[in-house]
């Protein structure tokens, strides 16, 4: 028997609670995992909640991350012991996930544990941090340099926004941060942002093409947000695009893609190919401190992912959850 958050769906509604499940229940895999520790990210507190149709199947252990040490493999690529890492491919959705202690995993879905990290520093930077990394390569595939004007980074207080703030200024650009918690703003300025504005400038109904204004845009937030930070981004800029936490709905022109010939690049984090992630993981590793991953990051029990979902859900909660498991 081990513990895990399990969700269940059934007559008398939908649960989310702390259980002692049988190992016999877990689902197929090729590698068995002993959970380390996992993060609480946004989708894991919408399937703990039942806020969003996260969940595709029940029951169902959530957590898009985790970080184990293998029991047992049938796979070539890792043996015993082995540290391995996982981020998305639909765990957590429609296959357990990692909050829990122990993990069935697909090898095809595991990299190796960078070894710049611990366990619980992989977990700090987790999903959040691995698709920053993937909105910066893309800005940078995208050709821009500190040299062509500062980048907005959306939703800035959040997981994703905070490690996008570090380490675009760790790369030199000027950073500019959106942020609904103007209270947080000495603490996006310690991760490196240069100037902060408030998100009810970009979160109404605004003009198709607006002033130019910033090089690039790394958007965690969706919905008018995206759009006008596309409408204000300079000619030949580029936007990334990596959530939806004002919404996913996009009511935009395609004014700034062709009157300034601006680039929108959706990231994808949950089925990116394992050179993507070996890559993504590889600069992380290059780029981060222990002290960046201390400034971002707060630990928590297994048990305590329950009643911080509903905070992460509320916009309390300040960059990443980890959960010790």
């Amino acid at each position: 028997m081990f513990n895990a958050i399990l969700i269940n769906k059934s007559e008398q509604g939908y649960q989310a609670t702390l259980s002692k499940v049988s190992e016999q229940a877990l689902p197929e895999g090729d590698v068995q995992i002993a959970v380390t520790a996992s993060t609480l990210n946004y989708k894991d507190a919408l399937a703990i909640t039942g806020k969003s149709p996260v969940v595709r199947q029940f029951p169902m252990v959530p957590g898009i991350d985790l970080v184990g040490e293998v029991l047992s493999s049938d796979s070539d690529r890792f043996q015993a012991g082995d540290q391995v890492l996982l981020n998305g491919f639909g765990v957590g959705e429609t296959h357990w996930g990692g909050l829990a202690e122990r993990a069935s995993l697909k090898s095809d879905w595991l990299i190796a544990l960078p070894s710049a990290f611990t366990p619980e520093q992989a977990m700090a930077i987790g999903t959040a941090g691995y698709t920053a990394m993937l909105s910066v390569l893309a800005l940078e595939k995208h050709g821009l340099t500190p040299a062509h004007g500062p980048i907005l980074v959306t939703g800035a207080n959040g997981g994703v926004g905070s490690y996008a703030v570090r380490i675009l200024s760790k790369l030199g650009f000027d950073v500019v941060a959106s942020t609904g918690r103007p209270e947080e703003s000495d603490y996006l300025k310690h991760l490196g942002a240069s100037d902060i504005i408030d998100r009810s400038e970009l979160s109404e109904s605004g003009r198709p093409l607006q002033k130019e204004r910033w090089a690039g845009v790394v958007d965690c937030v969706g919905s008018h947000t995206l759009v006008n930070a596309c409408a204000s981004t300079r000619y030949g800029g580029a936007v990334t695009s990596c959530g939806l936490a004002q919404g996913m709905d996009f009511p935009a022109t395609v004014m700034p893609f062709i009157l300034r010939g601006i680039t929108l690049y959706g990231i994808d984090s949950v089925m990116r190919p394992l050179a993507d992630r070996e890559t993504a993981w590889q600069r992380l590793a290059e780029l981060l401190s222990a002290e960046d991953l201390d400034q971002i990051g707060t630990t928590i029990s297994l048990a305590d992912s329950l009643n911080y979902a509903e905070k992460l859900l509320d916009g309390s909660v300040r960059g990443r959850v980890i959960v010790k498991v």
